[in-house]
């Protein structure tokens, strides 16, 4: 017959009507980057000191603080989880002010965390990447996480002291040529290399055949052209895999890693001829598209909200309208938003899906007329 107290967990308090405006960032640029932090930065209108960390007077007093978890959503769907780095606040002598919240997601947190010394069990990289969600010193929630099985098998490697956690994940991720990210809603996820497409994908079009998109652009060069392809393990294997027709036309383009978990060599061999046939042309791609979610019904701009990094997407563009349109379909690499008073500003950025491995009745990876290439 009290007042109620929270016990335990995180209460959220809507603050959408102090903000200014929001700027996310999530994701990479190439398919061959690592993903690193998201990133999101929020203004808010501070003329009455309500996020000034030393206004007693202010609802939040004692909680305008680092480290304070951050849920941005539009449309009811979610589209950055994290928590607060910097508080930064200006003041104008007119009276107004305003309160940014740097804000970063879970990645920032696995960069200051490092693993206890020791010699990795064999096994899957999905259950490696659980291994080192588990290790003490990283404890990672159960519930905030996303986790493909994974298809070769890591190795018995050393863990050094004091190992950086992000940079160990992100070497089994490499090993496995995945994803690792943290999700919209805060998990973290690995995916392994074979690619999924939802049969109900959505499709990018600027000719009425899907959604329409204001703004389109477009990439073709060598910034991920490599004919030579050599891949050493933590045992010091190598394996190197070449496109003698590309060297031939382009000279050599050599991509080198290093210090991968790979057990097998015929795996390390396996990756480095898939690598060395996806990326031995020059690549023609859709690098983003841009939308301005304002100009949709609801409907559709919870059907955009709800695409996640990772996911495959149809793309049609038609330049200066001159037929034939070009269609390909794409993964998803990056999501930005700008939003502001007056307009929210949506871009999806890509990395193009050719010469994946073949998937059995997969609507876009089951074609082998369609450049996918046999798995091994």
């Amino acid at each position: 017959n009290n007042t109620q107290y929270t016990l335990s967990g995180t209460r959220f308090f809507d603050v959408t009507d102090k903000v200014k405006s929001i700027a996310i960032r999530r994701g990479k640029n190439r398919q061959l980057d690592t993903y690193d932090a998201g990133l999101a930065n929020v203004v808010f209108i501070n003329n009455d000191r309500t996020f000034d960390p030393e206004y007693p007077d202010s609802p939040y007093a004692g909680q305008i603080i680092p480290r304070r978890a951050v849920r941005i959503s539009s449309e009811g769907e979610i589209i950055f989880t994290g928590t607060v780095d910097d508080w930064n606040l200006s003041y104008d002598p007119s009276g107004y002010s305003e309160a940014s919240a740097a804000c970063s997601d879970g990645f920032s947190l696995f960069r200051n965390q490092t693993l206890s010394a020791g010699t990795a069990t064999p096994q899957l990289p999905g259950a490696r990447v659980q291994t080192v969600l588990d290790n003490p010193s990283v404890n990672w929630p159960t519930d905030k996480r996303d986790i493909e099985t994974g298809t070769i098998q890591l190795g018995a490697d050393v863990i050094a002291e004091n190992t950086n956690a992000l940079d160990y994940l992100r070497s089994v991720s490499n090993s496995e040529f995945g994803d690792l990210f943290i999700s919209k809603t805060g998990d973290l996820v690995f995916r392994d290399r074979n690619l999924v497409t939802n049969p109900n994908f959505v499709t990018f079009a600027d000719d009425g055949t899907g959604i329409a998109y204001q703004q389109m652009q477009v990439v073709y060069g060598s910034e991920l052209l490599y004919n030579e392809v050599s891949l050493t393990n933590y045992a010091n294997v190598t394996a190197t895999a070449t496109d003698v027709a590309s060297i031939e036309q382009y000279g050599v383009f050599t991509l080198t890693e290093t210090g991968l978990l790979t057990q097998n060599s015929s795996d390390l061999v396996n990756l480095a001829l898939i690598q060395a046939s996806k990326f031995s042309q020059p690549e023609y791609r859709f690098e983003s598209v841009t939308l301005i979610l304002d100009k949709y019904d609801s409907a559709t701009q919870r059907t955009l909200l709800d695409l996640e990094i990772g996911d495959i997407v149809n793309v049609k563009f038609t330049p200066n309208g001159i037929p034939p349109a070009i269609t390909k379909f794409a993964q998803i690499i990056r999501i930005d938003h700008d939003v502001s008073p007056t307009a929210h500003v949506l871009s999806f950025g890509f990395s193009t899906v050719e010469k994946n491995p073949w998937t059995l009745s997969d609507p876009a990876f089951g074609r082998l007329s369609a450049g996918n290439i046999l798995t091994f």
